[in-house]
């Protein structure tokens, strides 16, 4: 019996949108020079990225329990393999940014040049594990089930 069958692939959707939404919130208060919209970018990218790195420890954890009992060929237990990797990676990357913004500046401030870098990085190895993943689906059927005919 698995603990959460089948909420892997409803969980991962929100660290994808939380985070690149961040991204961009992020860096345009970067860019920006309107010191109002840039403290309000800067708040609602900081909350964003926060709850993003929440989600994604959710979808690491989610996909865990999807590993375990999986009946899977030699192929695609390595393609899963390579997902996970990536999806550790990327949580600690987006844990570790939450903490570095939530806690180490005010929440209104703009982000430096060097965490808009990283943090973009992190986007992108995120969207990088979200390809494994789908390769995963509709490249070996991991996660599919067969449908029954009537």
């Amino acid at each position: 019996m698995k603990i959460l069958p089948g909420w892997h692939p409803i969980v991962v959707h929100f660290p994808l949108a939380l985070v690149v939404t961040a991204a961009i919130l992020l860096s345009c208060a970067r860019l920006l020079r309107t010191e109002r919209f840039t403290s309000t970018l800067s708040t609602v990218g900081t909350w964003n990225l926060c709850l993003g790195a929440a989600a994604a420890l959710c979808a690491l954890g989610s996909g865990l329990a999807a590993v375990i009992g999986m009946d899977a060929g030699a192929a695609a237990r390595q393609a899963v393999s390579v997902h996970l990797k990536w999806a550790v990676f990327t949580t600690l990357a987006l844990v570790l940014l939450a903490v570095w913004r939530g806690a180490g500046n005010a929440q209104d401030s703009r982000p430096s040049w060097v965490f808009i870098v990283v943090l973009l990085a992190a986007t992108a190895a995120l969207i990088v594990t979200g390809y494994h993943g789908g390769q995963n689906v509709f490249k070996y059927g991991i996660g599919v089930q067969g449908m029954q005919r009537q």
